[in-house]
């Protein structure tokens, strides 16, 4: 392994460990803090945090973005071919909010979703943070529930890579690619409720069965949250997994193939010395794993 691809293994390493345990602390810092000030949990619970967390999440897309610019000059492109990514999206939610789907169906997850595929983790938390800030700057959607969903967005694009692992380079372009990343965005499409409803659980009051309260323990308290989601939001995400299926299985082939012809046109290659004319040139499809 080069000097470069242990460097970029290393990033990668970094950028996920902060983003799981940034976003794991935004969303599970209640159930260990409230407990001390319960119950007055006040009339707007977790506005304090947003400048913080929001100055967080945003430092590490723009540490992200600052490493990708330096070195080829083909990831440069790639991050302009992010910016107009994130501007398409951000409209589709615009649209969205314009003229309400189903339920939780929303058509953003679509291109983080693909774009995760196709360019690596990195380039998905991107494109899932960045979607979700830009989007909330145009439809008014900026509030102290930002950051959380801008971490729980980058985590669907940081975690597409991981269906590789059932599609193999063979398997490329065939149905089954495209029902794996449906299967995938399904999976999503239930996880980003559920994960989102913690941001606000902890805060909430009502039946004892459905609700946390501070004297839970860890196995009553998970059990409450799962009887809230069933009877709460489980039909509304639904909706959203269905939309994210129906999407992908319309649209999911002409998507990768355009994709993929940016990513080939991105390729970069190694040139080889005067004296090793003998061996092929090697390229390499740029990607930020």
């Amino acid at each position: 392994m080069n000097l470069r691809a242990q460097t970029s293994s290393f990033t990668s390493l970094i950028v996920y460990t902060l983003t799981t345990g940034l976003g794991l602390l935004s969303l599970f810092y209640p159930f260990f803090y409230l407990p001390v000030i319960h119950p007055a949990y006040g009339s707007q619970p977790r506005l304090g945090e947003m400048p913080l967390m929001l100055t967080l999440v945003l430092g590490l897309c723009l540490l992200v973005l600052i490493y990708e610019v330096q070195g080829q000059a083909s990831n440069a492109k790639l991050i302009a071919l992010l910016g107009i990514l994130v501007a398409i999206n951000s409209i589709l939610r615009f649209a969205e909010v314009a003229f309400p789907g189903p339920g939780g169906f929303t058509p953003i997850f679509f291109l983080i979703t693909l774009t995760g595929y196709v360019f690596g983790g990195r380039f998905g938390f991107l494109m899932g943070a960045m979607t979700l800030f830009v989007s909330a700057l145009i439809t008014g959607g900026v509030g102290p529930w930002l950051p959380s969903q801008m971490f729980t967005a980058g985590w669907v694009g940081m975690s597409a890579p991981l269906t590789r692992i059932l599609i193999r380079p063979a398997k490329r372009g065939t149905r089954l690619e495209i029902i794996v990343l449906a299967a995938f965005s399904a999976i999503w499409g239930i996880l980003y409720g559920a994960i989102m409803n913690l941001w606000t659980w902890p805060f909430l009051t009502g039946p004892a069965q459905l609700y946390w309260s501070p004297e839970a323990g860890a196995l009553v308290a998970f059990q409450r949250y799962l009887a809230y989601y069933l009877v709460t939001s489980l039909v509304w995400d639904l909706a959203g997994a269905i939309g994210n299926i129906a999407l992908m299985l319309f649209f999911g082939s002409p998507t990768l193939r355009t994709l993929r012809r940016f990513q080939n046109r991105f390729t970069f290659h190694y040139q080889l010395s005067d004296s090793d004319h003998s061996r092929p040139p090697m390229s390499s499809p740029v990607q930020m794993e």
